[in-house]
């Protein structure tokens, strides 16, 4: 990486960055420019025409870099870093063997550690901006918001609002007054957004998921639910509601373009006509996919139809690049295999899906390098032999780049990671808390895993009886 760039460099209040390679709406481009005021884009356009028009204004020359809009991530889980590596190997629905069981043992001190973990995880994977999908703690969303203000990461705060626990009906005028004052104490705050949650249709009262996603309607914000994730909620809304769970959400009205499903992997023709005549949006997962045996979202038919989409980690792994790649690769594999499609959009769709997409299924001025923008970017090294020669630079950053070209991480105009670690807080002591208060976090929780950790699924793998057809003396052990 160039030495000669210092964090000091970009502490102007006002300066104007002019990279070898400006990401652009219209794709990558050189000799731009864009000039940062305060937490916003003032000014984008060639280099030359900036600096006629701004003579006074230090210019920093980035040479080797692209500067690009920051990630985007439309569907995270915030409260569950303690837990993530719990989950290799588990079959699906391990929010009720795993993360309920977790997160409610989850304390305001462990819940503002767990998500500035994972915001401190985020922010090195090259986002700018997660969208938490509510926290099943009983109390602290204070925290999370708290942690991720203090770690410097935009976020979309879900407040979760379901009726029903159980057999048992909650108080509907409560959560809803509830509701209302989560949306009331950060509207107008410059990094938590507000949002209202329910994590799966099933668990609310027809009245209740309409009435939470009318609010958010009204309010402008977005209407977060998990649908057709697996195979076993499709089936219990049929028995429960003989409809499947976008034609639910449809025929209660809880559809709209406030609306952000997440995952959405099951989707019939009918329930993908839902989607797109109601303007709604799908976090297109495919980390969670793969990791929980998921199908995988027909993100880019969806795309092709004009569904809105951006991309989510669904808490799997923050790291943007990566996460681009497994956006193409799961399409390719699901979809264009069978019909010999080689392209599978070509690149470009799950770079604008992770940045401008993502920000446009959020409600959010930024995503987008553009005048008036929020100034959420990063700067990415491009001088590394993986990304050498270039042919084609947006398909080469879904394939080739790496998160440790990430040099500077922006968020509103601040530099808040410089090669991959704060400049204003201490990870690393963070880092040692977590590893103490964690592991107590997960042994007081009731979790159920049914998949063996690597070192006890191995021994068990080689004492399981052989068959005779293969060893010359019949074995021993016990399976």
């Amino acid at each position: 990486m160039n030495s000669q760039l210092s964090p000091q460099q970009f502490d102007n209040q006002a300066q104007l960055l002019a990279p070898d390679w400006l990401l652009l709406p219209e794709g990558p481009a050189r000799e731009q420019a864009i000039l940062v005021d305060g937490d916003k884009f003032a000014a984008v356009g060639p280099l030359t025409q900036l600096q006629d028009k701004y003579p006074g204004l230090p210019l920093t020359r980035l040479p080797g870099k692209l500067l690009m809009p920051g990630f985007v991530d439309t569907h995270h889980h915030l409260t569950q870093a303690f837990g993530k590596a719990l989950v290799f190997g588990e079959p699906s629905e391990i929010f009720r063997r795993v993360w309920v069981p977790m997160e409610a043992t989850l304390n305001p001190d462990s819940l503002y550690l767990t998500a500035k973990l994972a915001a401190l995880e985020a922010l090195r994977g090259g986002f700018t901006t997660v969208c938490d999908a509510g926290t099943r703690a009983s109390q602290g969303l204070d925290a999370i918001a708290r942690a991720t203000i203090e770690a410097g990461i935009r976020c979309v705060l879900g407040q979760v609002c379901n009726d029903k626990r159980g057999p048992e009906q909650l108080d509907r005028a409560r959560l809803m007054g509830q509701a209302e004052r989560h949306i009331a104490a950060w509207e107008g705050h410059e990094l938590v957004v507000p949002s209202l949650a329910i994590p799966i249709p099933e668990i609310a009262t027809d009245p209740m998921l309409h009435a939470v996603s009318s609010l958010c309607a009204e309010a402008g914000i977005v209407f977060q639910t998990h649908v057709n994730e697996h195979l076993v909620a499709v089936e219990r809304s049929l028995e429960q509601r003989g409809l499947r769970p976008v034609e639910h959400l449809y025929r209660v009205g809880a559809l709209g373009p406030q609306a952000l499903l997440a995952h959405a992997t099951l989707l019939t023709p009918t329930e993908l006509k839902m989607v797109k005549d109601t303007d709604a949006a799908v976090s297109y997962n495919p980390v969670a996919s793969a990791w929980k045996g998921n199908a995988v979202a027909q993100a880019q038919l969806m795309d092709t139809l004009g569904i809105r989409l951006g991309l989510g980690t669904d808490g799997t792994r923050s790291d943007g690049f990566r996460l681009l790649d497994y956006a193409e690769a799961a399409q390719r594999f699901a979809f264009g295999l069978a019909v010999g499609d080689s392209s599978c959009g070509g690149g470009w769709p799950w770079l604008e899906q992770a940045t401008q997409g993502g920000a446009g299924v959020l409600g959010l001025a930024t995503g987008v390098i553009a005048e008036g923008n929020a100034a959420d970017f990063l700067l990415v090294e491009l001088e590394v032999p993986e990304m050498l020669p270039s042919w084609d630079l947006s398909w080469e950053l879904v394939r080739l780049a790496n998160r440790d070209q990430i040099q500077g991480v922006f968020v509103a105009g601040r530099l808040r990671l410089w090669q991959g670690w704060p400049l204003d807080w201490d990870a690393r002591a963070l880092m040692r808390e977590v590893s103490v208060l964690a592991k107590a976090a997960v042994d007081q929780a009731p979790i159920q895993k049914i998949h063996a950790f690597s070192s006890q699924h191995r021994s068990e793998l080689w004492e399981l009886p052989t068959p005779p057809c293969c060893t010359m003396t019949e074995s021993t052990h016990e399976s």
